[in-house]
């Protein structure tokens, strides 16, 4: 794991030094998850993708403001996260909240066994039952569930008190199992 981090650290400083190949190579270690984070807030993806080639080059031009206190996808992700929920909301103000289907893919089709079919469908109720919520429900669940942040990331990142990201996120989940066992 430290070798992959020395080669990322050394790929950062290529970047700085401006150095193309250096940043096509980051673009192409973490496009797809960064894309997959800003379609599960945006679900759209040509959004998702605009937000996603928006963040790197953020990030790509920000570079210089990366401290390493934590690691360089956490940091990435966090751009995503932000530049997809300030998307939304403008969004929200126009009224224009595009409401195309949640596709849940798996990247690694090695061995499939029925287990893990089984598995991925039920991963795709779940998915599919998340985009029935109310809209801050499945943000606030998605970025907790999903994308690993826990309740003072996301009350900073939703701009609302702590104490009120927890009863979000425990409504959200309540709801969610309501309306799975009403879907069955």
């Amino acid at each position: 794991m430290s070798h992959k981090k020395d080669h990322i650290d050394v790929l950062l400083q290529l970047c700085l030094a401006g150095k193309q190949s250096a940043q096509l190579e980051v673009y192409n270690r973490y496009y797809k998850a960064m894309y997959n984070t800003a379609f599960r807030i945006i679900k759209d993806n040509a959004i998702a993708e605009d937000i996603m080639q928006e963040s790197f080059l953020s990030a790509f031009t920000k570079l210089e403001s990366f401290k390493a206190e934590v690691a360089f996808g956490a940091w990435l992700k966090r751009i995503v996260i932000n530049n997809s929920i300030y998307q939304y909301r403008k969004q929200q103000k126009n009224n224009e909240v595009v409401l195309d289907d949640v596709i849940y893919k798996v990247e690694d089709n090695d061995g499939i066994a029925t287990d893990y079919v089984f598995t991925e469908q039920k991963a795709q109720k779940v998915m599919e039952t998340m985009k029935q919520l109310k809209n801050n429900y499945r943000i606030s669940l998605t970025l907790h569930l999903i994308e690993g942040y826990d309740y003072e990331e996301i009350s900073a990142i939703m701009n609302i008190s702590y104490a009120s990201c927890r009863t979000t996120i425990s409504r959200a989940k309540d709801s969610l199992r309501k309306k799975m066992m009403v879907n069955g």
